[in-house]
């Protein structure tokens, strides 16, 4: 297979009170791939307008982004996944560079490094929070990343095959640790970061992403398969 067919994607948005940035993400997903948008509980309206412009809707009533995402997996039938925020954040668009290097199979997982298009756009404490995590990774599993941004691409089976547990903040970061463990080629590829519609859940504030953190350092403290010690302490 060296591309994907346009039926043969599907992307997952987890999604909670989006209403806003809903309709310009949507329009910005490539032709002929489908948009699976899991409710994670909005009251904003978000579920109709998705289905309104001809997205799946999944709702996943358990609070988490974890929760949102992996019930998004589930439902996806497409050979390839991939996931992305729908804040307004990313532009969906750009997935498609990154589909082609799982497709003609130069990478198993693609994640979007993002790059801030203005000062403001990243926070500093959500910087500082990605920095941590990016070199609690690399201790625990050798793996150099410049970002655990929300952009990636992988195959559904591959990725079903991880066996992913966690429900929170932890989900993205499992997924790298686990594809790492697998001995799996993760690349990343740069993405324009956009400012985003509303304010973020998790890293629009210090607690916010310092709550995140340790959902994540709790995922980098589980032992890789065959040890018995943890990760990271």
């Amino acid at each position: 297979m060296t591309e994907p067919s346009p039926a043969s994607v599907d992307v997952v948005l987890p999604c909670l009170d989006e209403a806003t940035a809903l309709p310009w993400v949507l329009a910005r997903i490539p032709a002929g791939w489908r948009a699976i948008v899991v409710d994670n509980g909005s009251s904003d309206g978000s579920a109709g307008i998705a289905a309104a412009r001809g997205a799946t809707v999944v709702r996943e009533p358990r609070r988490g982004f974890g929760a949102a995402c992996h019930a998004g997996l589930e439902a996806a039938t497409a050979e390839i996944v991939c996931f992305c925020d729908c804040d307004g954040s990313l532009d969906p668009g750009l997935l498609a560079a990154l589909v082609r290097e799982v497709a003609q199979g130069r990478a198993d997982l693609m994640l979007g490094r993002r790059r801030p298009t203005r000062p403001g756009v990243w926070p500093v404490h959500a910087r500082a929070g990605n920095l941590a995590l990016s070199r609690m990774l690399y201790r625990r599993t050798g793996l150099r990343l410049l970002d655990l941004g929300p952009m990636r691409a992988a195959r559904r089976e591959a990725l079903v095959g991880l066996r992913l547990t966690d429900r929170r903040n932890g989900y993205p970061l499992e997924m790298v640790v686990r594809a790492a463990d697998a001995g799996w080629r993760v690349r990343e590829a740069d993405v324009p970061y956009l400012a985003r519609h509303g304010k973020s859940k998790v890293t629009g504030t210090w607690r916010g992403t310092w709550q995140a953190v340790r959902d994540m350092r709790s995922v980098l403290a589980v032992p890789p398969p065959g040890t018995g010690r943890a990760g990271v302490r």
